[in-house]
């Protein structure tokens, strides 16, 4: 690494000196001209610049070599896996230091004689400005280009970008700061979902027949390592712009984290509790914009605060578990937690095939392989009313019944019958395939409420459901645009809800940091829904919506 880092330097060095010799050899021809000089020809002058030009391609030529070679700097670091933290930052801010200098020493010449490119009359009487090729990170991204003004030392250019870690804008030896931004505007119209519904327990509510715009979700995260490479933070501000003045409209928070081994790492905070696939850390890698089909959010348990552990057994096949609060911690105050902990949820993942299947939903990366996927997951929480995210409300709340309903409300299965508290256990398996674009997952669920406590509830039975969804999608242009379908059902004694859901994704700039998606949706009596999703508890009906999205 030390001998990279010499001939970089010698490259520099090199190109220095040459340029130097260029200015002094102008500087000389300056000076040995008399007082009255002789005023040079057009043809003369025209010559200077061809010089002027040659020695600017040279330039030009030398620094893409050297470019090339910080490149490789990178690309070897990010290799170099056996490497010690200290020595790979090292290196690393060695191959930037090397970087900036060779953009000191270049740039103002480059930038000076490419002033001088045109070779005739009429070209030199307009000018032309060559631009300067964008330095890259190890990734392939460009370099973000600062904001300060433009002197003689042209544009600043600083900092590295990687998808969904965002920009860099801090590297030390204590540690490093990423910036990363997620957030979506969506146009939602679902004036023809039907007017009313009415429960299973003949109930009736009436339907917000919605058509509105909202920047619905802003999401700022702060993520990198301190002190220790293997100890790692991740913080966080969250908004739902479309749920104003509800409970947990904006939220703080975030996790440490510290790996011991690619097999073990421990971390405490808010995480999603790994109880089906769309919690296990996927999103926003969907393929709808921040949207379940309606089975997968009706039985999943959703984000609380914890402890969770997470490795690799061996290749392929990877573990996460999670002991937590409760099954949602948003808009739930410490206060209104049970002194124990009674919530769990585990996720063990098999990629037998390739030994990893992508990020997400769907084949983005285009598989050449066919890359196989299979999961179980156990939840288990003991829950009770106060706990409750939204006790008279569908928001949020993970104890319904297949029409909706929450098992909380009072004299909901008789007179004088309240439910205080209860056990929730969901048992979900899936699987997937991907190749050249093509995708195929799917998952099922067996949900149960049982144990209930509270006054009259001797005469209640445990209550189980079943359900699963199924997803298909095809990239119709690589990295540019893709097509899906999916669909789910739940099977209860309360009801038996469907929905049915196409949609298309376009990325403009063949990665998925910025996606345009639209979507039809068909509901079927939804016993789920809130405001910042598409879907609308009770709905029965079409939905149309269009999203913008970014995710970097």
């Amino acid at each position: 690494m030390n001998q990279v880092a010499l001939r970089a330097s010698s490259s520099a060095g090199f190109l220095f000196a040459i340029t130097c010799c260029c200015n002094f050899a102008i500087g000389q021809s300056s000076s040995s001209i008399g007082p009255n000089p002789t005023p040079p020809t057009t043809d003369e002058v025209l010559r200077k610049v061809d010089r002027l030009v040659q020695q600017n391609e040279q330039l030009e030529i030398q620094n893409h070599e050297l470019m090339d070679q910080i490149v490789s700097m990178r690309q070897a670091l990010a290799r170099q896996s056996d490497a010690t933290a200290s020595d790979a930052v090292e290196a690393n801010a060695a191959a930037r230091a090397l970087q900036s200098a060779i953009a000191a020493e270049t740039q103002p010449q480059i930038i000076n004689a490419s002033f001088l490119k045109p070779r005739s009359r009429s070209e030199a009487s307009t000018g032309s400005l060559k631009s300067m090729p964008r330095p890259v990170a190890s990734d392939g991204m460009p370099l973000a280009s600062g904001g300060g003004a433009q002197g003689e030392d042209g544009p600043t250019n600083w900092g590295t970008y990687k998808t969904n870690q965002g920009f860099k804008v801090a590297e030390t030896k204590q540690g490093d700061l990423n910036i990363s931004l997620y957030s979506y505007g969506r146009y939602l119209n679902q004036k023809a979902l039907e007017p009313t519904y009415t429960s299973y327990f003949g109930v009736t509510t009436n339907l917000q027949q919605r058509q509105d715009f909202q920047l619905n979700k802003v999401q700022i995260k702060f993520l990198g390592w301190m002190m220790d490479q293997r100890f790692r933070y991740f913080l966080y501000a969250w908004t739902s712009n479309a749920s104003q003045g509800e409970g947990a409209q904006v939220v703080l928070a975030g996790n440490l984290n510290y790996a011991f081994n690619k097999h073990f790492a421990i971390g405490a905070g808010i995480f999603s509790l790994p109880g089906v696939r769309s919690v296990e850390g996927n999103f926003p890698f969907w393929l709808g914009v921040d949207s379940r089909l309606i089975a997968d959010e009706y039985m999943r348990p959703s984000y609380s605060s914890g402890v969770k552990a997470s490795g690799m057994i061996t290749k392929g096949l990877i573990y996460q578990s999670m002991i937590a609060n409760n099954l949602s911690t948003l808009g739930v105050a410490a206060a209104q937690l049970p002194n124990y902990f009674q919530t769990t949820a585990n996720a063990l993942v098999w990629m037998p095939t390739t030994g990893e299947f992508g990020t997400g939903f769907g084949d983005f990366e285009g598989h050449e392989h066919v890359a196989t996927r299979l999961a179980g997951h156990f939840s288990y929480s003991k829950e009770n009313k106060q706990s409750q995210p939204g006790t008279d409300s569908p928001d949020n709340t993970q104890l319904r019944l297949s029409d909706g309903s929450i098992i909380f409300t009072p004299n909901l299965f008789g007179p004088g019958i309240a439910v205080s508290d209860a056990v929730y256990k969901l048992f979900a398996t899936d699987g997937g395939i991907k190749y050249h674009g093509y995708a195929l997952e799917g998952e099922f669920y067996l949900h149960r409420l049982s144990n209930f406590q509270g006054t009259g509830t001797s005469v209640l039975r445990p209550n189980p459901d079943r359900g699963y969804q199924l997803q298909a999608s095809a990239m119709v242009l690589p990295q540019t645009l893709q097509g899906y379908l999916g669909g789910s059902e739940i099977i209860g004694n309360y009801g038996r809800p469907w929905d049915f859901r196409a949609g298309v994704n376009y990325f403009p700039y063949k990665n998925r940091v910025v996606r345009w998606n639209t979507e039809f949706l068909y509901l079927y009596r939804s016993p789920v829904g809130y405001p910042s999703v598409p879907f609308a508890f009770g709905g029965t009906g079409p939905i149309f919506s269009t999203t913008l999205e970014l995710a970097f």
